[in-house]
């Protein structure tokens, strides 16, 4: 049964709030609040302690880093239906790659992730100013900068140039991004090294936490990409890091694809590292309101009308053959009531029927509303209007498995064992095994893409793959340069702090 501890960050605000304001008379007793110093050291305080620099996840997997990481990457098409989703243009700018710097979602991923950083430097600052110190405070320091890590892999990832800071009191006007972006690679490869020893392994306690395993499949993503990073690839050691997650027998692929997305995929045993959300106590999973139509409610006994946004290209459905059960994450065709009567859009009148091609980015007509497949990867909860409950995945095995495989073929080493592992992938989806003469990249590329679909990759795969400046239908022109493979420094964050250096080309 999972812990879901994030539910937890109430209690430690509460705490907080009433140590500081609790009595005025210091000498008293008070018996209905845990002091500071008695604070940290039980698991439940501990969890609770450490839950506000998890909670920023939330808006790190079902926001604007998970939007800019898809919608530029080819994954998920916003198009404008009449009045719908045109957003001052955002959804268009980010799948053209025609945004600038005050582009709203790019600093809303920057403030994301510089939010969760914050919470964890936070942390970091209160529990070692503690005069009683938790027993396990290295284990404590290690999960909280490991945690740190996968924020600064985020950052860098996407905005290249960052400012590294690692502790909470320091000058905010004094942070600047003059580290280049080798350096903070390695600082991230550091910190991450330097505490895996430290880090849980998996247990009950430590669901939606992070683990040793976690850890390792973090560092996998890390050496992917060192070539694009720093421009030295590292493919032994990602094949050493997923060495250490499959190896370790914690993990297996689940024999149903979706479970691991479904509303209670916490049985999972694919899943490596997640966030935690629930109807009730952690909201912010609107999967099923951004990609289902408005009548959509009556398919999945939802409590609202869902906003009618994103989908999928032709191109990037007809990837699934039909044996593939993977593609049973898309919506398609005529759409019924969970009666069983067939719908129609109470608008139009037209049936519900939801067509796989978009051949614009924009278009008033009313037909227009049901054009692309919609996602239900992570399945629509009854009773629900967003904020449903599946815990969203960050890793999982399968990654794991088509990560080594890429290590494999592209430092052309074991390339019988990367044949393994991509057909362990495609035989969980259904699909034939591939030949020797099937292992290339251009397949491999599109096999992730679609094993992998929505779960925030495609961005940072199409570059390694040198896929990221294609043209792509609809109205996508070939990328002038490379510049774009990296997001611009938000322009209200330079604007904040002269000291922030904008990326070239911006």
């Amino acid at each position: 049964m999972r812990t879901k501890f994030l539910i937890r960050s109430s209690v430690a605000t509460v705490l907080l709030i009433a140590i500081a304001t609790s009595c005025t008379k210091l000498d008293q007793k008070v018996y209905s609040v845990v002091p500071e110093s008695e604070f940290w050291q039980t698991p439940a305080q501990i969890a609770a302690g450490l839950a506000p620099a998890y909670q920023a996840l939330t808006n790190i997997t079902d926001a604007d880093v998970r939007d800019l990481n898809e919608v530029s990457g080819g994954g998920i098409l916003v198009p404008t239906r009449g009045n719908d989703w045109y957003d001052n243009g955002n959804w268009q700018a980010l799948w053209t790659h025609q945004w600038k710097p005050d582009l709203g979602p790019i600093d809303g991923a920057w403030s994301a992730i510089f939010n969760g950083i914050g919470k964890v430097n936070f942390t970091l600052n209160a529990v070692n100013a503690l005069s009683s110190k938790p027993s396990n405070i290295d284990a404590i320091n290690a999960e909280l900068k490991v945690l740190r890590a996968y924020y600064y892999f985020l950052a860098m990832d996407m905005f290249g140039q960052i400012p590294v800071v690692t502790d909470f009191n320091t000058d905010p006007a004094a942070v600047n991004n003059s580290q280049s972006r080798s350096e903070t690679y390695n600082f991230i490869v550091n910190e991450i090294t330097s505490n895996i020893g430290a880090l849980p392994d998996k247990t009950g306690e430590t669901y939606g936490r992070m683990t040793k395993w976690g850890a390792n499949a973090l560092l996998a993503k890390l050496y992917l990409n060192a070539g694009v990073y720093t421009g030295t690839p590292n493919w032994e050691a990602a094949i050493a890091a997923c060495d250490n997650v499959i190896n370790s027998g914690k993990y297996s692929l689940s024999g149903d694809y979706l479970s691991n997305f479904a509303v209670s995929n916490e049985g999972s045993p694919e899943n490596i590292f997640v966030v935690p959300f629930d109807k009730i106590n952690i909201g912010g999973n609107n999967w099923e309101m951004r990609t289902l139509h408005y009548q959509s409610q009556l398919t999945y006994n939802l409590n609202g009308g869902p906003w009618n946004g994103y989908c999928v290209t032709a191109d990037f459905y007809n990837q699934y053959d039909n044996s593939d059960n993977r593609k049973q994450m898309f919506a398609v065709g005529q759409q019924f009531g969970s009666d069983g009567t067939a719908l129609k859009d109470a608008q139009t009148g037209l049936p519900l029927v939801f067509s796989k091609y978009v051949n614009e980015l924009s278009n008033p007509t009313d037909t227009f509303r049901l054009a692309g497949a919609r996602n239900v990867k992570y399945h629509p909860e009854a009773g629900t209007s967003g904020g449903q409950s599946n815990d969203m995945v960050v890793f999982r095995l399968a990654d794991i498995y088509l990560m080594r495989a890429e290590a494999k073929l592209w430092s052309s080493t074991d390339l019988g064992g990367a044949l393994a592992d991509v057909n362990m992938v495609r035989g969980r989806a259904g699909v034939s095994a591939w030949s020797a003469g099937d292992l290339n990249k251009e397949n491999l590329y599109h096999e992730r893409q679609r094993e992998l679909a929505w779960e925030g990759w495609g961005r940072n795969d199409a570059i390694r793959f040198s896929h990221f400046g294609d043209a792509r239908t609809p109205g996508k022109p070939a990328d002038a340069d490379k510049h774009l493979e990296l997001f611009p420094i938000p322009s209200p964050e330079i604007s904040a702090n002269g000291n922030l250096k904008q990326n070239p080309g911006y």
